[in-house]
């Protein structure tokens, strides 16, 4: 139990009948906007129970969407048929108990992004979420010249927190762009490729008046193995490579499973 601390569903939104962000009141350890920690339900008993053991508790990693300085933690998402810690999360209401981690974990922040003019944060479906946590800080806008977001998913219904993507449009104008790809559904004004393709055809770029530049650009890239792989072959082809502390390049990956 030691690993665990309580907190208190505070809201649960339901963006359609699968996606949801569940915001939880619970004292956060410290941790790096992008990265994630684990969420967990008692495995045998209802979320009432006030001391589970540790071997009773079922968890998944999910990112915080949240920025650090926020004392609400949020978490985006998806709904797993038959998943069972999913199934659970997506019944919570506002009062239920849920556990977190007091550690927390990856890569995916931006002090692992080394020095460039414009910062390129690609996302399929819940993996925006990360992504999110790195807008709501202060440091991208102090140090990039251009942010480009870039959020793919297969349906409209899925194109979710519009509204803080616009606040983000509307206060940075000049500096922020943001994309979306819809490709199972014809929507104005979105790519209708997935992104890998969308980067290979030069689409993404025309989109976002903006070249994927190995001597300006940084790409972070958060979604399933098969997008993270798709990108990164597309992004290879346009002269970037996969970056590292030992050999600095030009592409941070984060896969969600």
């Amino acid at each position: 139990m030691d690993q665990w601390v309580q907190g208190e569903v505070v809201d649960n939104l339901h963006w359609n009948e699968r996606l949801c962000s569940l915001r939880v009141r619970v004292a956060l350890p410290d941790f790096k906007a992008g990265q994630f920690t684990r969420i967990a339900l008692p495995e045998t008993a209802s979320p009432e129970i006030a001391s589970p053991k540790k071997d009773e508790m079922l968890a998944r990693a999910y990112s915080l969407v949240n920025a650090p300085h926020d004392p609400i933690a949020e978490f985006y998402f998806n709904l797993v048929p038959g998943g069972p810690l999913s199934t659970r999360l997506h019944r919570l209401k506002k009062g239920d108990s849920v556990y977190l981690s007091k550690g927390v974990a990856g890569f995916l922040t931006l002090d692992e992004v080394p020095q460039c003019g414009h910062l390129w944060m690609l996302a399929t479906g819940t993996a925006l979420g990360p992504f999110l946590s790195i807008l709501k800080t202060d440091e991208p806008w102090k140090r990039f010249s251009k942010l480009v977001l870039v959020h793919g998913v297969r349906s409209a219904d899925e194109l979710t927190y519009q509204t803080l993507i616009q606040q983000f449009s509307d206060q940075h104008s000049d500096q922020f762009v943001k994309l979306s790809s819809v490709t199972r559904e014809t929507v104005s004004d979105t790519l209708s490729q997935r992104i890998p393709d969308a980067i290979r055809s030069g689409e993404l770029e025309r989109m976002a008046d903006l070249p994927i530049d190995p001597e300006q650009a940084h790409v972070m890239i958060c979604g399933s193995p098969a997008m993270v792989e798709d990108c990164m072959v597309a992004l290879k082809e346009k002269g970037l490579r996969k970056h590292r502390r030992r050999t600095p390049g030009h592409i941070s990956v984060e896969i969600y499973k």
